[in-house]
């Protein structure tokens, strides 16, 4: 597939999934109310709108110029890690949780340092935009995860209890 294909259909996908968790979140006041819950749904705002928008400035930079999509992803990148981090240290006692954090703090981490540092995505025979790519699309798997994990755990415990 071509990359800038690939770009196009997943921030496209991905503004699709904010989309939905607004919807979800609308019919949820309750998780709105306790400050614990609602940075929970913040971060799974955060987990699609992010790498909605590497999408879209991968979209404007592609190869041409690739200074665009590289700066996009840093700054995206440390937002999402810095804001993932603060998650993360709210964490407690949550095995998968503190997995899922961790594992997208990672991410971030790397998406930063291949839009910084390009050229150590060549050892793995890609050009750093496909890495980028293949990184992206495991922050969305995390994502899912934890819309998972809220929905048929937390989330939904929470909403049982009120009831």
């Amino acid at each position: 597939m071509d990359v800038s294909t690939f770009y196009a259909l997943f921030s496209a996908t991905c503004f699709t999934l904010v989309g939905l968790w607004w919807n979800v979140v609308q019919s949820h006041h309750d998780w709105m109310r306790d400050p614990a819950q609602r940075r929970v749904v913040g971060g799974i705002y955060l987990s699609f709108l992010l790498p909605a928008l590497m999408g879209l400035f991968a979209q404007v930079g592609g190869t041409d110029q690739p200074q665009v999509w590289r700066a996009a992803f840093v700054v995206l990148a440390v937002i999402g890690c810095a804001s993932t981090l603060r998650l993360l240290a709210r964490v407690r006692g949550d095995r998968f949780l503190t997995w899922q954090q961790a594992a997208a703090t990672l991410l971030y981490a790397l998406i930063a340092v291949v839009g910084a540092f390009p050229e150590l995505a060549d050892p793995a025979g890609l050009r750093p935009i496909q890495a980028e790519a293949l990184m992206l699309i495991g922050l969305i798997v995390l994502g899912h995860a934890l819309v998972w994990r809220f929905m048929a755990g937390e989330g939904r415990a929470a909403a049982e209890e009120e009831q």
